[in-house]
C-alpha cells in the first residue's frame, strides 16, 4: 500500500501526541519523587531560578520528543510500513525509559540530599 505524506503525518500526530502525555507524566513522577524524597532540603532549594530552569528543561524535553517523528516517517515510508505501525510502541517505551534515566540525574543534583565534601 502507497501512503502519501499527508496520510503518514497523520497518522504521526495520531499515535504520538497522546503518547506525550505518557512521555511527560513519567518525567513529572521522576521529578516529584526526588522533590518528596529529598525533603526538607528540596523545599530550600525552591525559587523563581530553579522554576525557571524547570520550565526549560520540560521545554528541552519536549523538543528531544519531537524528534520521534524523523524516524516514524521514514519508516512509514519504507516497506516495514506494516511491522512499524504494530512495534512503534517499542520507541516510545524505550525514548521514555531513556528520557526518565536523564531526568533522574538532573533531579537528583536539584532536589537530591546535600552530601558533604570531603
Amino acid at each position: 500500500m502507497s501512503v502519501n505524506f499527508r496520510d503518514a503525518m497523520s497518522s504521526s500526530i495520531r499515535y504520538w501526541e497522546p503518547g506525550r502525555l505518557i512521555y511527560n507524566g513519567v518525567l513529572l513522577l521522576v521529578v516529584g519523587g526526588w522533590f518528596i524524597a529529598g525533603w526538607p532540603t528540596s523545599r530550600d532549594a525552591l525559587s523563581v531560578d530553579l522554576a525557571l530552569g524547570l520550565f526549560i528543561l520540560a521545554v528541552l524535553a519536549n523538543v528531544a520528543y519531537c524528534a520521534v517523528y524523523l524516524p516514524d516517517l521514514a519508516l512509514q515510508f519504507s516497506t516495514f510500513r506494516d511491522s512499524w505501525l504494530r512495534w512503534r510502541w517499542a520507541l516510545l517505551t524505550l525514548g521514555t525509559l531513556f528520557a526518565a534515566v536523564v531526568t533522574h540525574f538532573f533531579a537528583q543534583g536539584m532536589f537530591g540530599p546535600v552530601t558533604p565534601s570531603m
